[in-house]
C-alpha cells in the first residue's frame, strides 16, 4: 500500500479507524513482562548451576555439565535483552502513530471540503464559484500534502524500527506487510493467497491489484501469467483479451498478435495477425474468414484487399480464384471481367448500378467493392460506410462485424449477432469503447460483460481492475464489493480478506446478511440497496453495481426502465423490448444498443440514430443504414432520404 498516492479520504480513514497505539502499549508491556520473566529464570538458572558446580557436585561431570549449561544460560539472556528491545520499539511506533494521528486531517473535515467542492461545483451554473471551487480544491490539496507527511514520519519511524528487528527475520517469515490478508509473505493488504505483492488479489504471486489467479503482473486479470490488465485467460501481453497467448489488445481467442480479434462460428480465433479479424490464421485487418492475407477480405486464402470470396489474389473481386482487380465471376485474370475463366480487361464496374471504378458488387459509390450497397473503398460486405469493412451495415474502418461504428471491430459469431459496437478494437459485441473482448461494456480494455469502466475481468462491474464479479470500486478480487482491494467477498470498504465486513483490513468471514449501510435483502454492500447481490449505492435490483440502478444486473450511473443496461443514464424495457443497451443516454424500444443517445425500435450502435433500427454511424432515422443522416432503408453514404 503506497500512502503517497492515497486520497485524504483513506489515509485519515485508515488512522482514525480501529483500535488506536492502545494494542501496540499493551504489546510492548508485554515485552516487558516477558523480558523480566526471562532475566529472573536467567538468573535463577545461572545461580542453581554455579551452586551446584561450586558445592555439591565437583569433578568431570560437574565441568560438562556446567559447560553444557551455559549457553542456554546465555539464550535465556539474550532473549531478555531481545524482549526488552521490543518493549522499548512497541513504544517508539505506538508514540510514532499517536504523533501521525495528531497531525493527520480528521476524517470530518475531509468530508466537509469534499460536500463543499461538491455543492460549489453543481451550483456553478455561471462560473461564479471559480475562486471558491479553487480555494476548496487548494485547500484539499494541502489536506493531501499534510497527510502525506504525516505518514511519511510514521513510515520512516516504524521502517526504523523494523530494521532493528532484524535478529528476530528468521521467526517472520510467514508474516504480511499490510492488512487484512490471509496468507504469507503479501507486501501489500487484502490478499488471499501467498506471496503476493500488490494489494486485493486471490491468488499467490501476483504483482498488481485485482487479479484472480497466478503469477499476473497487472490488475484486474483472471488467469495466469498474464503481464497487462483486464485479461481473462493465460499467459496474455496486454489489456482486455479473452482466451490464451494473446499478444495486443481486446482479442477473443488464442495466440493473436493486434487488437480486436474474434472467432467465427466454430472456430476458436486463432493465430491472427493484425487487428479486427474475425477468423483464424489472418495476416492484415479486419478479414472475415481465415488464412487471408490483406485486408477486408470475407472468405478464405485471399491476398489483397476487399475480396468476397475464395482464393483470390488482387483487390475487389467477387467470386473465387481471381488476379487482378473488381473481377465478377471466377478464375478470371484481369479486370472488371464478369464471367469465369477469362483473361483481360472488362468494363470499370463489373456490376451493376456503381458510381466509381473496379466495383464488382451492385449499387456502391467508391472503390474496388465487392459487396453491394457500399460507400467508400474496398467493402467486401454490404450497406457499409467507409473503407475495408467486411461486415454489414457499419460505418468507419476495417470492421469484420456487423452494425459497427469505429475501426478494427469484430464480434463473436455464435450470439444473436457479431459486432454492434462504438468504438475501437472490440473483439466482443455491443460495447462502447476500446479493446474489450466481452459483451456490452461502457469503457476500455474489458474481458468481462456488462461493465462500466476499465481492465475488468469480471461481470456487472462499475469501477476499474476488477477480476471479481459485481462490484463498486477498484482492484477487487472478490465478489459483491462495494470499495476497493477486498479478495473475499461482499465487503464494504478495503483490503478485507474476509466476508461481508464494513471497514477495512478484516480477514473475518462476518454472519450478517449485507455488508454497509441501510441495505435490504441479502448479499448486498454498499448503501441503500435492494434486491440481492448488487454493490454500490441505492441500486435497486439483483447482481447490480454502480449508483441509482433500477434494473438487473446493470453496472453504470442512473439506468432505468429494464435490465442488463450498461453506462449512464439508459432507459426501456426489458430482453427484446428496450433492454441490453450499453453507452450514454440511449433510450427506446430498442435493444443490443451501443453508443450515445440513440433510439427507436432496433439495434443500434454509434450517435443519435432513431427509426426502426440495426442502423450504426451517427442520426440516422430509418432502418439498415450506415453513415450520417440517412432516413431511408439499406443506405449507405450521407443525407439520403
Amino acid at each position: 500500500m503506497n500512502y503517497s498516492i492515497l486520497a485524504p479520504e483513506v489515509n485519515s480513514a485508515l488512522i482514525f479507524s480501529g483500535a488506536g497505539s492502545e494494542p501496540m502499549l499493551q504489546a510492548s508491556a508485554a515485552w516487558s513482562q516477558l523480558s523480566d520473566e526471562l532475566a529472573a529464570a536467567g538468573r535463577s538458572f545461572s545461580s542453581a548451576i554455579s551452586g551446584l558446580a561450586d558445592q555439591a557436585w565437583q569433578g568431570p561431570a560437574s565441568v560438562a555439565m556446567a559447560a553444557t549449561a551455559a549457553p542456554y544460560a546465555a539464550w535465556l539472556d539474550g532473549a531478555a535483552a531481545q524482549a526488552a528491545g521490543a518493549s522499548a520499539q512497541a513504544n517508539v511506533v505506538a508514540s510514532a502513530f499517536e504523533a501521525a494521528q495528531t497531525a493527520m486531517i480528521h476524517p470530518i473535515a475531509v468530508a466537509a471540503n469534499r460536500n463543499t467542492f461538491v455543492q460549489l461545483v453543481l451550483s456553478n451554473l455561471f462560473g461564479q464559484n471559480a475562486p471558491a471551487i479553487a480555494a476548496a480544491e487548494f485547500a484539499y490539496e494541502e489536506m493531501w500534502a499534510q497527510d502525506v507527511m504525516a505518514m511519511f514520519g510514521y513510515h520512516s519511524t516504524a521502517a526504523a524500527v523494523a530494521a532493528q528487528l532484524s535478529p528476530l527475520q528468521s521467526l517472520l517469515q510467514d508474516v504480511n506487510l499490510g492488512i487484512g490478508n490471509k496468507g504469507s509473505g503479501n507486501l501489500g493488504s487484502g490478499n488471499t493467497g501467498n506471496n503476493n505483492a500488490g494489494s486485493g488479489n486471490f491468488g499467490s504471486q501476483n504483482v498488481g491489484g485485482g487479479n484472480q489467479g497466478q503469477s499476473n503482473v497487472g490488475g484486474g486479470n483472471k488467469g495466469n501469467n498474464n503481464v497487462g490488465a483486464g485479461n481473462t485467460g493465460n499467459n496474455n501481453i496486454g489489456s482486455g483479451n479473452f482466451g490464451d497467448h494473446n499478444f495486443g489488445s481486446g482479442n477473443f481467442g488464442t495466440n493473436n498478435f493486434g487488437f480486436g480479434n474474434s472467432r467465427s462460428s466454430q472456430s476458436g480465433g486463432t493465430g491472427n495477425i493484425g487487428s479486427g479479424n474475425l477468423g483464424d490464421s489472418n495476416i492484415g485487418n479486419a478479414n472475415h474468414g481465415n488464412l487471408n492475407v490483406g485486408s477486408g477480405n470475407y472468405g478464405n486464402n485471399n491476398v489483397g484487399f476487399g475480396n468476397h470470396g475464395d482464393n483470390n489474389r488482387g483487390w475487389g473481386n467477387l467470386g473465387s480464384g481471381n488476379v487482378g482487380f473488381g473481377n465478377n465471376g471466377s478464375g478470371n485474370i484481369g479486370f472488371g471481367l464478369t464471367g469465369n475463366n477469362q483473361i483481360g480487361f472488362g468494363a470499370l464496374n463489373s456490376g451493376s448500378g456503381n458510381i466509381g471504378l473496379f466495383n464488382s458488387g451492385n449499387n456502391n459509390v467508391g472503390f474496388f467493392n465487392s459487396g453491394y450497397g457500399n460507400w467508400g473503398i474496398a467493402n467486401s460486405g454490404h450497406t457499409n460506410t467507409g473503407f475495408l469493412n467486411s461486415g454489414n451495415n457499419s460505418t468507419g474502418i476495417g470492421n469484420s462485424g456487423n452494425l459497427d461504428t469505429g475501426m478494427w471491430n469484430s464480434g463473436v459469431t455464435d450470439l444473436i449477432f457479431e459486432g454492434a459496437n462504438t468504438g475501437f478494437g472490440n473483439g466482443g459485441n455491443y460495447n462502447t469503447g476500446f479493446g474489450n473482448s466481452g459483451l456490452a461494456n461502457v469503457g476500455s480494455f474489458n474481458s468481462g460483460s456488462y461493465n462500466t469502466g476499465f481492465f475488468n475481468a469480471g461481470a456487472s462491474i462499475t469501477g476499474d481492475f476488477n477480476a471479481g464479479n459485481n462490484n463498486s470500486g477498484w482492484f477487487n478480487g472478490g465478489n459483491f464489493n462495494t470499495g476497493f482491494s477486498n479478495s473475499g467477498d461482499t465487503n464494504t470498504g478495503g483490503f478485507n480478506s474476509g466476508d461481508l465486513n464494513t471497514g477495512f483490513g478484516s480477514v473475518i468471514n462476518q454472519t450478517v446478511s449485507n455488508s454497509g449501510f441501510g441495505n435490504s435483502g441479502t448479499g448486498n454492500s454498499g448503501f441503500y440497496n435492494t434486491g440481492t447481490q448488487s454493490s454500490g449505492y441505492g441500486n435497486n435490483g439483483s447482481q447490480t453495481s454502480g449508483y441509482g440502478n433500477a434494473g438487473d444486473v446493470d453496472s453504470g450511473f442512473v439506468n432505468s426502465g429494464g435490465n442488463a443496461h450498461v453506462g449512464v443514464m439508459n432507459s426501456g424495457g426489458s430482453g427484446g423490448t428496450g433492454g441490453f443497451k450499453a453507452g450514454f443516454f440511449n433510450s427506446g424500444l430498442g435493444s443490443l444498443i451501443s453508443g450515445f443517445f440513440n433510439s427507436g425500435q432496433g439495434e443500434t450502435s454509434g450517435f443519435l440514430n432513431s427509426g426502426g433500427g440495426f442502423n450504426s454511424g451517427l442520426a440516422n432515422g430509418g432502418s439498415l443504414n450506415s453513415g450520417a443522416f440517412n432516413s431511408g432503408t439499406q443506405q449507405s453514404g450521407f443525407f439520403h432520404r
